[in-house]
């Protein structure tokens, strides 16, 4: 017969399965004391992330519409630097809201 293999145990000697479960529970137990954020930090947020989707966009028009007036080329650069400026503030937005 073979004996079992000892659990594993972070630096500290502790179960980290345990760690966590009691990281967890400590977190359950704070946002029931204070469940709700303030809407004016929700608010902030939103914001945030407006600006954060709406700048680039605004930006790569911008920039369209100066390349398209100086080369006279219609609306060639302003769609495609629009579409761009979306990409980047939907890929900016998301990165912040991960980090949140």
């Amino acid at each position: 017969m073979t004996t079992p293999a000892p659990e594993p145990r972070n630096e500290q000697g502790r179960d980290p399965v345990a760690t966590a479960a009691r990281r967890a529970r400590q977190r359950d137990e704070a946002n029931r004391d204070d469940p709700a954020t303030p809407a004016n930090i929700r608010l902030a947020q939103i914001g945030v992330l407006g600006w954060t989707i709406v700048t680039p966009i605004l930006l790569g028009l911008l920039a369209g519409h100066w390349l398209d007036r100086w080369l006279r080329t219609g609306v060639m650069f302003a769609a495609a630097l629009l579409t761009i400026g979306a990409g980047l503030g939907m890929w900016f937005a998301w990165r912040w809201m991960h980090r949140q």
